[in-house]
């Protein structure tokens, strides 16, 4: 199973670009079976801000739905064991608060690949990440 980044939930709904088209023909291949993902709640929240200020509240509510309702990804939740994580990532490697769940949540639930274009994912050795391969 991998992990997937609140950015390719992003590019797949916002970028018609390469990077847009890549990610939405990964979600298709999780979609369809192929591959196994995951990703926190934390990521509704990124996803609909992010859409919501660059388009509308309309937009961010029919984006949110389909990865919502979206066969084959798994939504996990953020409790206190990975907030207290979170927080010593931050405390011991100067994580952002949103990196620093998104890594406690996939390490939590045995996931050590991180979908994602951001590099501050590299700073764990943890976890690898993966990007348009």
């Amino acid at each position: 199973m991998k992990y997937l980044d609140s950015n390719i939930l992003i590019y797949a709904a916002m970028d018609d670009d390469e990077k847009g088209d890549w990610c939405r023909s990964l979600l298709k291949e999780i979609e369809d079976g192929e591959k196994k993902a995951g990703t926190s709640y934390l990521t509704y929240d990124e996803v609909f801000w992010k859409i919501d200020n660059a388009s509308s509240q309309e937009d961010a509510l029919e984006a949110t739905e389909t990865i919502l309702t979206m066969p084959n990804l798994r939504f996990f939740e953020v409790n206190s064991e990975i907030i207290w994580k979170a927080h010593q990532l931050i405390k011991q490697k100067d994580f952002d608060p949103r990196d620093a769940i998104h890594l406690s949540t996939a390490v939590n639930h045995g996931i050590y690949t991180i979908v994602s274009e951001d590099t501050d994912f590299e700073e764990s050795s943890e976890v690898e990440r993966e990007w348009m391969v």
